[in-house]
């Protein structure tokens, strides 16, 4: 080797060194993987599809699953068509090529002191370079029998060494992979840097919340998650996972309280002889729940720090009226009031229900959609008109209009200054199907350095438990029963559509209309759920040849789907084929079947909406549930339709059956699917909560930093 090779290789291995030295040291989570050893330029670009960025990352990879090839068979008591796990001798081992496929085969016979058996791996002649005669090796495989012999096809190996067998002959941990990166490379790598850095792997948890809660330390953890001897040391080891992730979204959910009421709100008296002559003036009487909800919010805007608010309540239940009570009790203690919703059809169904009524309390409103502006003026008494947006918008500034009802274009960050609108006195937020709002949100609204109350509303039913904890920062009510008079909707599992189709034809004749449902919007060869576009054509031509029938989908321009919706509220036609784009905030009275196909692909909560755009006259409505699923999950959830009509109650099954991904999905917040499945116990959110109340505020350094980067990985997934 020439002089300058040597030096070449010397600075090499004493960089190295330093990364080694420097991983040792520090087992920072923030370690780039560029500083992990060996890992190079072209593992490191495919550990960031899998998105492993730092030494963190990777040791919370956690398994997607394991396989336990812990019991080691000897080979005279191996089970056919098993996984059975061996430890022998190499007694031989060659490559061949299959006569008719040219495919190369791996032939190797193992013994141990009962038995030999034949071994053989198909297209994998790199193992002769890993394996040779004599030596002693585990395997982990299925039995099988061929016309000659038994034999362990392409099984999982290792050679016994004196140190700890990580693939074979113990629970096996299984990762998400990607080209190039197997989970066997991945257990390789875990375990060298394990073997280095546990124990100096900081904790993150205050001593004393380990203790109390019997908790694995966090080295304890990750090494028992990984690399378990036991399956009680996987559930202990996600107990200490999952504990620690509601931990800190608990700790968050206070800090947001906290500096929520470091802030300053208009403070807003309670007017009662306004509100007692609004809700006189209703056509109907108000429910219990509804004068609890609204008392609970008017009480909480008489604070001088914001309200920050959900109001749940079904589909007809009554949110737009305890709204309606908080705006009035707003705009006459002098404050404006804003209404965000997230679709235009759903804002004008606002601007209608305000404008019904307020229309006798001397109010102005504005309705600004970016297509339409229209402003109800006190002086007008019965009529709307429309001004331009420059108008509306200078009159919303110099406090003229006391609520303006808008999409989220409301708050978007526009070009001109003379687009952005801006309040002269907002006192009031209410946002629609929006739960997540936060102070700069609001503070982009809000003048004179006070933030506005917030009343976010929701006719998604969320379970108990996911209230506690991912919307722990939000004070919550109900409204937990629907008005006198509503009849209950007749829901039904059928096989097939024609029973549906009679009822339809039925309603229709009575001068009804009917909605269907399909889980896609157009077909596919690969899968046999129905589609909008095709169920469309057959209906039109087949089916109802003499109906008139529209469909609607995301696909459309939001001025296509509104000029549809507003078309079917008007009985322009008889039935809406559609997808899940009705799901919120269609109101069409007339309407008395709502018919799901392919019911099982959603959630009982998406159903539930489904049902609700039904029912709402005084006609007796229907709902059937179509489905070619016979799972006992399946079977289990329609059931449950038809037995229940609280979204709540329903809620809560379908967050015991499919976990809190269809809630929440599981992108958005970036919770291992254990820690997701975990959001319906509520002993450990119970113990979770009670932990961050005992350390808040934080003063733990460690903690805050955890904290810090947990929020920060919320924010950015």
């Amino acid at each position: 080797m020439s002089k300058a090779l040597i030096v070449q290789w010397i600075e090499y291995k004493l960089a190295e060194l330093k990364i080694e030295v420097r991983l040792l040291l520090r087992a920072h989570m923030k370690t780039p993987i560029e500083n992990i050893p060996g890992i190079g330029n072209a593992y490191q670009k495919r550990l960031k599809k899998l998105k492993i960025r730092t030494l963190g990352d990777f040791l919370y990879n956690f398994p997607r699953d394991y396989k336990d090839f812990s019991k080691i068979s000897k080979i005279k008591n191996i089970k056919i068509n098993e996984i059975n796990s061996i430890a022998g001798k190499i007694v031989s081992i060659e490559e061949e090529k299959s006569s008719r496929k040219k495919m190369s085969l791996v032939k190797c016979l193992i013994e141990d002191d009962t038995a030999s058996i034949e071994v053989i791996w198909f297209n994998q002649p790199y193992i002769l370079k890993s394996l040779k005669v004599g030596d002693e090796v585990m395997l982990s495989g299925k039995i099988s029998i061929n016309r000659y012999s038994v034999q362990m096809t392409s099984p999982a190996f290792e050679k016994i060494s004196l140190k700890e067998n990580i693939h074979t002959g113990r629970i096996v941990p299984i990762y998400s992979e990607t080209k190039g990166i197997t989970s066997k490379w991945i257990r390789y790598v875990l375990r060298t840097i394990l073997d280095k850095i546990k124990s100096r792997i900081p904790e993150t948890l205050p001593e004393e919340i380990i203790k109390k809660y019997n908790l694995l330390t966090l080295s304890e953890a990750i090494e028992k998650i990984h690399f378990p001897d036991k399956t009680e040391d996987v559930v202990q080891a996600q107990r200490r996972f999952v504990f620690e992730q509601l931990f800190l979204i608990s700790l968050l959910n206070l800090k947001k309280r906290d500096e929520l009421r470091k802030e300053e709100a208009p403070s807003i008296p309670i007017n009662l002889p306004v509100i007692k002559r609004f809700i006189n003036s209703l056509p109907f009487n108000l429910t219990p729940a509804q004068k609890k909800c609204s008392w609970q919010a008017m009480k909480d805007m008489e604070r001088s720090f914001p309200m920050n608010r959900l109001l749940q309540g079904d589909v007809g239940s009554g949110k737009t009226v305890v709204s309606a009570i908080a705006a009035i009790n707003t705009v006459k203690a002098k404050k404006q009031v804003v209404l965000m919703a997230p679709t235009e059809i759903l804002t004008k169904q606002h601007f209608k229900t305000f404008f019904e009524l307020l229309k006798n309390f001397n109010i102005n409103i504005g309705l600004l959609t970016g297509k339409e502006d229209i402003y109800y003026s006190k002086k007008l008494k019965s009529d709307t008109i429309e001004i331009s947006r420059k108008k509306l918008l200078e009159k919303t500034e110099k406090g003229e209009i006391d609520i303006l009802i808008g999409t989220q274009a409301l708050i978007t960050q526009t070009k001109t200054k003379e687009n952005k609108v801006k309040f002269n006195n907002l006192g009031l937020i209410i946002i629609d199907e929006q739960h997540r709002f936060g102070v700069k949100q609001r503070a982009t609204l809000s003048p004179k350095n006070k933030i506005a109350h917030l009343l976010s509303m929701t006719a998604t039913p969320i379970p108990r438990t996911l209230t506690l904890t991912i919307w722990g920062d939000l004070d919550l009510s109900i409204i937990d029963t629907l008005p006198k008079g509503r009849k209950k909707i007749e829901t039904e599992i059928i096989e097939n559509e024609s029973k549906a189709y009679s009822l339809i034809k039925k309603e229709i004749k009575k001068g009804r209309q009917a909605f269907v449902i399909c889980p896609r919007i157009e077909s596919d060869e690969e899968s046999p759920l129905k589609s909008v576009i095709d169920e469309h054509e057959k209906l039109s031509k087949v089916v109802f040849p003499d109906l008139k029938i529209e469909m609607l989908h995301g696909k459309m321009k939001p001025k296509e789907k509104e000029k549809i919706m507003k078309d079917f509220k008007n009985k322009k036609f008889d039935i809406l084929v559609s997808t899940s784009v009705v799901e919120v905030g269609i109101d069409i009275p007339n309407a008395t079947v709502m018919m799901i196909e392919g019911a099982d692909r959603f959630g009982l909560a998406q159903l539930h909406q489904f049902r609700g755009r039904v029912g709402r006259g005084k006609n007796q409505s229907y709902c059937f549930l179509l489905t070619e699923s016979k799972s006992k999950t399946t079977i289990e959830r329609m059931k449950a339709m038809t037995k229940y009509d609280s979204g709540f109650k329903l809620s809560e099954i379908d967050l015991r059956l499919r976990g809190p991904g269809d809630f929440l999905g599981k992108r958005q917040w970036g919770m291992p699917d254990f820690v997701m499945s975990s959001l319906n116990n509520l002993e450990i959110i119970r113990e979770a909560r009670s932990a961050s109340e005992d350390v808040y505020p934080v003063s733990n350094e460690r903690l805050k930093k955890r904290l810090e980067a947990f929020e920060e990985k919320l924010h950015l997934e």
